[in-house]
């Protein structure tokens, strides 16, 4: 307390005394006396403050002059409500500035000798203005929308808002589909070149009538000269630059002066990208070849167009050139050149993020390398290689720059693996569907699916992340999520790095290129071949392994041993021995192909019935009795039993075996009951963790079948894994193998793909896997991802690969493609969805066509526009030609239209009509028909068919038509008739082309014409080789076999035919009869006879069929009349038209295949927008309304089936537990399941929702979307968990609920935590809609769900 002044310079100071808080006074001496020592009081009581010291001192100041805090004067209780004469603004000292106009106008500036000018050529040019957002000006823009976005609230941090735009994606920022093409006078100064050399002044300015009066202008001296260098012709273009002393503004004085320049808009397309177009410029390397006119010099145009075909600041690409002359070509893929980074790794980085307790390959120092330059890297290794150490050094580059990183995996066992793995390491958080862990870390482990989401919703953590990286990439070869990652890469902002970590694929640097291009940066592609640890394949046969293949290379000889065995063994059952000696299958009298056969019919049986376990026994077992499944039970565990006892033996496990079936697995496993391959002290061990693990469960939950089961087996040393297991018991048996206590383990191929646990053997059951739709072969990728998880590094030398087999041992080719065959190739999977169509229309910026050009289905396509552009330059620069009638006017083009025409009218009518029974019936031998000519030249039309009769009619022998037609023209050489001893028509070949008759006194007998009495019954027998030409009165004919489709007209009249002596006997009189009753068919001047009515005589009943014959015929008339008809120029002149129509159609197709009308998906685009407006999501202009935004939503089901139901108000009279019962239909996904037994409501309310479901498939279906009603609602709901759910919901445990259906334990907890994902989605989709009801009811059904062993805790997260 300060000291208090009384009189007399008596200083004192109040304070309490003791324990009791009396005050006292206490006397302070302030003033100095000549004797301080007398003036002090007899009596002086302790002091009641302590001893100051620094300690105090500090905190005092710290307290009173550190701490910020109100006045207490000014913010005192009493004085609340007082109003402060305080001017806040004035103290702010904001700055009186006009806020950020949207758009401005500015003016457009063109070429003086491409300005319009009106009137006298002396008036001055104004220039137009156009109105531009100022976005457009802005520079690095990141966000989708014209103006800078504010940072959404805090709990969209992370996951993001269906409020909030997404960032635009990298690689779009120069896109022309934003309409983001400046006019020139946003950027140039060309109008102060053109003011200096007394040009109009741009006196007004843009948006204003009338401007300053500047008066005439005069031009401002100047010179202008060009040097070039002639030696320099043959550089390159920077070289040229360098070397070149150009006046810039001299080059464009000159090429306005003598009009050669070109320019881009002419002949570009507009709907073609900005990066397409920067591409072909930065690809030329010299003159554009497009025809200019001569009126320059070469050398001043090369000059001209190398100075114009540099692009400032765009450098972004490396070109690899090919030669002098060449185009350059990009790469944005870079594999090459790297093997001195390994070398020098040391010098190039010193100082690393991250140190490594070992040496690191040299691919890793490669990736490390370029990551600390800040470059995107794609990392092709085997499994175990080490690619996770790429991942590690991105994230510790993260935590070194401030920044986030973000490891996206394609399984959730996957990201919670990891999350255990990096969590020593790095500040990492998890995000999944049903878990959030630590969303603030610097390091995030998230599903595709969530980054997906984020991106889509804007989330605003994005703008912190630096890295994102994928791993196992060739997951997008998933037909059903491959699309996920496409979208992602599409969808990331240019400020982001990626890291790409895949299996060895053939096409890693065409991906890489894909994804570069797409971005626009380049992606720096590394790896190994190099297994860390080597492996060996071998065959078990007949209790013995056979090695066939070892460092990559096939090893026949120890198939052909194995392949002896196999024949021994076969003859010694053929002789009666029916007895099981050997380990392999006991019992096997049957032929090899009835067993194999049986085989693969039975695995199908297995896969089938996986839920039930008393089943069949997989792979070989009859669907009888039984007595025969156990037998062939003892036979598969005597199997296993020696294949163990042999690896045992020789120190080969513990060995991992894929069975490609959930039922295959657990009867594998329960079968070996005599085995038991554990230690007291990993019993103990075993023991201890599975109480630990199950200790988390409730009392009920830990007597469950499945965990007592898997306990029994995983304390013998054995387990099992796959998707029908509870998520903690995989957890459990995964840990467990890890360090090591399980010896075998029985597991589906999600184990190679979710769990990084290698083994020291892997074994596959059999080659053949059901994927869903049909059994087929394993695939080398597949077999190559499994057979990489044998081998242990740092511990195995060599890992073993071993390939069952039981009744017979596999052919050389097919396990030489799966063993040492290419992997599969990285293929797109792209396909539009409804949610993404509708996130990219909610930002008017974003096109969904943008989305398309740059998947990686259309890469190839985009990646030639380049070359397409240049070719439509060329072709729009040729000269066009024309055509010059005698006759005045052409009528030539109008005479092409016509036959045009008049062609598509008769092949629509021809297809039906020969199809048709009417037609079948008509054409028998003797019908007089018209067959299409086979000439090539362009001017054979319908005028120009060749008149001809049916002979044969097919047969057995022969499948075609055999028709005599007479042909207007003969040839130079005749086919002579041979036949039998049928000299006497061998001069008839002999006579040159003609119409030459022979003197009928000099006719033998045989040429003179027979009566029809002499005519024979033919036999069937063709005795000429076809086709066969000859002449008779003096009219060339030919008989020939034809198809249907080849004749052009069945005609009205028949004529008598000898089929026997035309084809048996190759009379020349009966030829000569048959032309001339052909010849005789022609009446009325015409050249044909009449044709078959469709309607009275083929019985044709389609009106537009009828209705397209009469416009054919009309347009015959019409082609008749026409001057063109019988011009002796009218072949000159339709080649002429075919040339020109050629020209325009060839160009008319570059620019469709350049335009956006062109993408593979563009019709499924349009029939999707057509259904999204039919029920109401967007609007007739595209704007996405409420019920888009709430699809936008539904992530876990099918987005128009679960906004149909809420809209409908479906869920409405149902209680929470129902509704969330029906909802299970959207997430369940195995499809043969048990009936389940629903109450009425449920029974009603799946009906209803099936229904809107078949309404929704035949609305697409209306739109022509290739979707068939039925099989669309199958597959989007699946109904057999509802009376689980239903009673999970009502509080039924767990043990019961299984007992309500043969889906497993595992499919169960899985739907149902997918489940409470989808209750949070119609929660969202409640509050956009305004539904408070169902807001809460979505709250109540989650709560109610949301309990007990399927949402226990992952391991993984929590720790045992």
């Amino acid at each position: 307390m300060d000291p208090i002044k009384a009189a007399n310079e008596l200083y004192f100071r109040v304070g309490f005394s003791g324990h009791s808080g009396h005050l006292r006074l206490d006397p302070l001496s302030t003033v100095e006396r000549s004797d301080p020592v007398k003036s002090l009081p007899d009596f002086i009581l302790p002091p009641a403050f302590p001893k100051e010291t620094p300690e105090s001192i500090k905190s005092y100041i710290e307290e009173t002059y550190l701490s910020p805090r109100l006045d207490s004067e000014l913010f005192a209780p009493e004085k609340a409500g007082k109003q402060w004469d305080f001017d806040w603004f004035d103290k702010a000292n904001v700055p009186l500035e006009p806020s950020l106009p949207r758009s401005v106008i500015i003016p457009t500036w063109e070429l003086p000798f491409r300005r319009h000018k009106k009137g006298m050529s002396q008036e001055k040019w104004e220039p137009s203005s156009v109105q531009v957002d100022v976005s457009e000006l802005t520079v690095d823009a990141q966000e989708s929308g014209p103006l800078p976005r504010m940072s959404g609230t805090p709990k969209d941090y992370v996951r993001g808002s269906i409020n909030n735009r997404p960032f635009r994606p990298g690689g779009l920022d120069d896109s022309q589909s934003l309409q983001r093409i400046l006019p020139d006078g946003a950027s140039n100064g060309e109008w102060v070149r053109e003011l200096l050399n007394g040009g109009p002044a741009q006196a007004v300015p843009p948006g204003f009538k009338q401007g300053l009066d500047l008066g005439d202008l005069k031009a401002y001296p100047c010179a202008w000269n060009v040097y070039t260098d002639q030696s320099s012709a043959k550089s390159t273009s920077n070289e040229k630059q360098r070397e070149l002393s150009v006046q810039f503004d001299d080059l464009f004085k000159k090429a306005w002066e003598e009009d050669v320049t070109v320019l881009e808009e002419d002949v570009f397309v507009g709907s073609v990208n900005m990066w397409t177009e920067k591409e072909s410029v930065k690809s030329e390397s010299g003159e554009p070849n497009v025809d200019m006119p001569h009126s320059t010099s070469n050398t001043e145009l090369s000059a001209l167009d190398e100075i114009l075909s540099v692009e400032t600041g765009e450098s972004t690409a490396v070109k690899v050139g090919t030669g002098d002359g060449q185009h350059q070509k990009e790469a944005w893929a870079i594999s090459e050149g790297t093997a001195w980074i390994a070398q020098h790794f040391c010098e190039l980085v010193p100082d690393m993020a991250l140190d490594f307790p070992f040496e690191l390959d040299s691919f890793q120092k490669e990736a490390i390398y370029y990551l600390e330059k800040g470059e995107s890297v794609f990392v092709a290794a085997h499994t175990s290689a080490g690619k996770t150490v790429v991942a590690e050094y991105a994230f510790a580059l993260a935590s070194k720059h401030c920044t986030r990183a973000v490891y996206t995996a394609p399984i959730k066992t996957i990201s919670n693996q990891k999350y255990r793995d990096f969590c020593g390491k790095f500040d990492v958080g998890l995000l999944t569907g049903d878990v959030s862990l630590r969303p603030e870390a610097s390091c995030l482990i998230m599903t595709t699916e969530i980054l997906r989401s984020m991106l889509y919703r804007g989330a605003d953590i994005i703008r912190d992340i630096e890295w994102v990286i994928f791993d196992e990439v060739h997951y997008v070869n998933d037909v059903e999520r491959g699309v996920v990652w496409e979208e992602v890469i599409i969808m990331l902002p240019r400020h982001i790095n990626i890291v790409l970590l895949s299996a060895t694929v053939p096409n890693t640097v065409e991906f890489a290129d894909w994804i570069g291009r797409t971005k626009q940066k380049q992606i720096r592609v590394t790896g190994t071949l190099k297994r860390p640890v080597p492996l060996e394949h071998c065959i078990f046969y007949a209790g013995e392994l056979y090695k066939v293949c070892e460092n990559e290379s096939f090893m026949p000889q120890g198939l052909k041993a194995a392949k002896d065995v196999f024949k021994k063994k076969n003859m010694s059952g053929r002789t009666g021995s029916y007895g099981g000696g050997s380990a392999g299958p006991d019992g096997a009298r049957t032929q090899k192909r009835e067993s194999f056969s049986r085989g693969k019919q039975n695995k199908h049986s297995g896969f089938q019935n996986s839920g039930n376990f008393p089943g069949n026994s997989g792979g070989n077992q009859n669907n009888g009795n039984g007595y025969n499944n156990w037998g062939l039970r003892r036979s598969d565990a005597s199997l296993w039993l020696s294949l163990i006892n042999n690896l045992s033996k020789k120190s080969l496990l513990p060995v991992v075996i894929f069975c490609f079936s959930k039922n295959r697995c657990d009867k594998s496993a329960d079968s070996m009951t005599a085995i038991d391959l554990t230690s007291s002290s990993e019993k103990s061990e075993i023991r201890v963790f599975c109480d630990k693990a199950f200790s988390r469960l409730k009392g009920s939950d830990r007597n469950l079948p499945q965990v007592v089961r898997v306990q029994n087996l995983l304390r013998r040393g054995i387990g099992v894994h796959h998707a029908g297991l509870l998520p903690i018991v995989k957890e459990v048996v995964e840990m467990l193998f890890c360090r090591g206590v399980i010896k075998v383990l029985f597991s589906t191929e999600t184990f190679a793909m979710g769990v990084n646990a290698p083994a020291r053997t892997v074994v596959f059951d059999t080659l053949r896997k059901f994927d869903g739709k049909e059994f087929r072969q394993l695939l080398p990728g597949e077999y190559t991802q499994m057979a990489g998880r044998a081998g242990r590094r740092g511990l195995d030398k060599i890992g073993t690969v071993i390939v069952m087999c039981r009744d017979e041992v596999l052919e050389e080719r097919d396990l030489k493609h799966v063993i040492v065959g290419s992997a599969t190739k990285l293929e797109s999977q792209f396909r539009l969805t409804y949610i993404m169509i509708l996130h990219l229309l909610r930002v008017e910026e974003l096109k969904v066509e943008d989305m398309l050009k740059r998947s990686f289905a259309e890469f190839h396509a985009q990646k030639k526009l380049p070359e397409q552009q240049q070719l439509l330059m060329r072709k729009l620069a040729q000269p066009t030609k024309t055509i010059e009638c005698i006759k005045g006017e052409p009528d030539i083009e109008e005479y092409f239209e016509m036959y045009s025409e008049a062609e598509s009218y008769n092949n629509e009518i021809l297809e039906a009509v020969m199809q048709s029974s009417g037609a079948q019936q008509f054409l028998n031998p003797g019908r007089v028909v018209v067959v299409k000519s086979q000439s090539a030249s362009p001017l054979h039309m319908a005028q120009d068919h060749l008149l001809g009769v049916v002979v044969k009619v097919p047969s057995a022998s022969y499948k075609q038509y055999i028709v005599l037609v007479l042909k207007p023209e003969l040839p130079s050489t005749m086919q002579t008739p041979q036949a039998g001893g049928n000299t006497q028509d061998k001069k008839s070949g002999d006579f040159p082309q003609g119409y030459f008759i022979m003197p009928k006194e000099k006719r033998g007998l045989e040429d003179e014409y027979f009566s029809s009495g002499t005519s024979r019954k033919a036999t069937g027998v063709v005795n000429i080789k076809l086709p066969y030409q000859g002449i008779a009165a003096g009219v060339g004919y030919e008989v020939r076999g034809v198809d249907i489709k080849e004749l052009s007209c069945i005609c009205n009249c028949k004529i008598k035919i000898e089929q026997a002596r035309l084809l048996e006997d190759i009379s020349t009189a009966a030829f000569s009869k048959t032309v001339q009753q052909l010849q005789g068919t022609k009446s009325d001047g015409n050249k044909y006879p009449g044709a078959l009515d469709p309607v009275k005589d083929l019985k044709l009943k389609d009106m537009h069929l009828v209705e397209t014959y009469y416009k054919w015929t009309n347009l015959l008339q019409k082609m008749s009349k026409n001057k063109c008809h019988g011009c002796i120029k009218l072949e000159e002149h339709i080649k002429l038209a075919r040339e020109i129509m050629r020209h325009k159609e060839e160009v008319n197709a570059l620019k469709f295949e350049m335009s956006d009308e062109a993408l593979q998906q563009m019709p499924d685009f349009q029939g999707r927008i057509d259904v999204l407006k039919e029920i109401g999501c967007i609007d007739a202009d595209l704007v996405v309304q409420i019920k888009g935004r709430v699809a936008c939503e539904m992530n876990s089901g099918e987005e128009l089936i679960c906004t149909e139901c809420l809209f409908e108000n479906q869920l409405d009279d149902l209680e929470p537990e129902e509704a969330v019962a029906i909802m299970s239909a959207f997430v369940f996904q195995q499809k043969n399941t048990s009936e389940p037994c629903l109450t009425p409501k449920l029974s009603q309310a799946k009906q209803r929702l099936y229904d809107t479901a078949i309404r929704l498939g035949e609305l697409q279906a209306g739109f022509k979307i290739q979707i068939n009603p039925e099989e669309y609602a199958r597959e989007n709901l699946k109904f057999g968990l509802v009376e689980v759910v239903y009673e999970w919901a009502k509080g039924t445990p767990f043990a019961e609920i299984c007992e309500l259906t043969d889906v497993p334990e595992g499919m169960i907890v899985r739907t149902i935590v997918r489940l409470d994902e989808t209750c949070r989605e119609f929660k969202n989709a409640a509050s956009i809609m305004g539904n408070s009801a169902l807001y809460k009811k979505m709250e109540t059904a989650s709560n109610a769900i949301k309990r007990d062993i399927v949402f226990a805790a992952s391991l993984y997260v929590t720790g045992v």
